[in-house]
């Protein structure tokens, strides 16, 4: 338990009492936890969402859901969506784009990726069939999430030393096929044959940005780590409008 608590006291804003506060040795156990800390956001939103259905129109409840995923991480990963857009998309050597990435101040590109992104996720989550809605809030931070185990397990990381560095997978391929069981299991309990492919369709996105990050930068970083779960929620909502056909 004590790489759940240390998963869930990395990616979320909620406090532990200092008796489960993580070490070093804790958050190397952290990354089997991250889909487990998805499936908890998951729930907790989708959960809101449905109570609020009686007060507020799709359009109102579609923000305040994204802004629930936001606050849930004290936006990690939107920060990440951010230094990543700027260093990536900076055009210049692989060195100098890390250099990029590790300025805290928010560029032009990394402000319009994240308006992009929120602005995507919004949209799609509110174009969302009725009957589809509930199962796609829960998959959403489930694909985000399984996204920062597919790139740990994928690709070596870029820099010498930092933060995430520190999380060190024993077992890659065993956690790159438990990420895919795990996906593909919570999309069919879901949403049925639709949620599974959502969860399916989510591993391959993630794989396919991995290849972008090794030609681009040779692996990953924590920024890079946001920008791949950001990222990665936006296709299982994606997936079941398209495979839904905007059914109602």
């Amino acid at each position: 338990m004590r790489g759940f608590f240390a998963a869930l006291q990395f990616l979320t804003v909620f406090p532990l009492p200092g008796s489960f506060a993580p070490d070093e040795e804790a958050l190397k156990k952290a990354p089997p936890f991250f889909p487990l800390i998805g499936l908890l956001a998951g729930i907790v939103v989708a959960s809101i969402d449905w109570s609020l259905e009686s007060l507020f129109p799709v359009p109102v409840r579609s923000v305040l859901a994204v802004i629930l995923f936001i606050a849930f991480s004290g936006a990690l990963h939107t920060d990440g969506l951010a230094d990543t857009a700027d260093g990536l998309f900076s055009s210049r050597p692989r060195e100098r784009m890390l250099e990029i990435m590790r300025d805290s101040r928010t560029g032009p590109m990394g402000v319009v990726a994240i308006v992009l992104v929120v602005g995507l996720k919004i949209a799609v989550i509110a174009s969302l069939p009725s009957f589809a809605r509930f199962w796609s809030l829960i998959m959403i931070p489930i694909a985000g999430r399984s996204a920062l185990l597919v790139v740990m397990a994928t690709l070596p990381y870029a820099r010498p030393k930092g933060l995430v560095a520190i999380f060190r997978l024993a077992r890659p391929r065993l956690l790159l096929c438990g990420t895919f069981l795990f996906l593909g299991a919570t999309g069919w309990l879901a949403g049925g044959k639709v949620g599974a492919a959502a969860g399916v369709f989510s591993f391959c996105f993630t794989l396919l940005f991995t290849v972008y990050l090794r030609r681009k930068i040779g692996g990953f970083t924590g920024d890079t780590l946001g920008a791949a779960c950001e990222l990665t929620e936006l296709v299982p909502p994606l997936a079941a409008l398209a495979l839904l056909g905007g059914l109602s």
